[in-house]
């Protein structure tokens, strides 16, 4: 497991940050079609139970809004990935089916409202990952989105530069279908509660859909780093 470090900054003005850090060997594949279904359950309950306009009033993705905040960010530019994955589906849009890892990845933050980062473990460089806030002139590369202005963002960053940001991860270190070894950190700027439920439901859709093996997960705060069984 990668050394998680919360850089004084970002623990000052969140100080009831939580992270929930999990890795695993996976087997990764395209698009799972019972997966899909899942995911398609969800949709049709978020459609359901909530209106577009209560999105972001959701306590998990309102903190996350709050953290950008405090940073100088505006989060209606740059709005965290569980805020966006939720309008899309009530705005009627289909969701992205890039491969089975990444699906899952976003299942679990519509089920939740947590941003996660999802990473190919052998792509991090170095032993640790700081979260810190993105600074002037550093360059970041969203997936699918180009070169992100990250300023004002919390970044973890390990030993090259930014590697995620609640509202995208970076491209060096991006899952792919080769990917053997997944990080994923569940975010919770709202605090512990509902953060191991979400590690649970995580690593029970890994284990069926990607053959997870050797999970292991860690809670994650300023000041203490403990494991935990999920």
């Amino acid at each position: 497991m990668l050394h998680i470090l919360i850089s004084k900054e970002v623990a000052t003005a969140c100080p009831d940050l939580h992270v929930l850090a999990l890795s695993c060997d996976v087997c990764n594949s395209k698009s799972d079609e019972q997966l899909w279904l899942e995911i398609a359950e969800e949709e049709k309950a978020v459609r359901e139970t909530v209106q577009l306009e209560q999105v972001n009033k959701w306590f998990p993705i309102q903190a996350t809004r709050q953290a950008y905040k405090r940073f100088g960010k505006d989060p209606n530019r740059y709005r965290p990935s569980a805020e966006a994955l939720r309008r899309r589906i009530l705005r009627g849009l289909p969701l992205y089916q890039v491969d089975t890892l990444v699906d899952l990845i976003n299942l679990v933050s519509i089920r939740s409202g947590y941003s996660i980062g999802g990473f190919d473990a052998d792509k991090i460089a170095g032993g640790d990952l700081v979260l810190g806030v993105g600074r002037e002139g550093e360059v970041y590369h969203g997936i699918g989105r180009g070169e992100l202005n990250i300023v004002g963002l919390p970044v973890y960053r390990d030993a090259v530069g930014g590697i995620g940001t609640p509202t995208s991860d970076e491209e060096r270190t991006k899952i792919g279908l080769e990917t053997t070894r997944l990080l994923m950190i569940i975010n919770g700027y709202s605090g512990l509660d509902g953060l191991e439920p979400a590690g649970k439901y995580a690593a029970g859709l890994l284990s069926k859909y990607v053959s997870a093996t050797n999970i292991r997960a860690e809670l994650v705060t300023a000041g203490d780093r403990v494991e935990i069984k999920l």
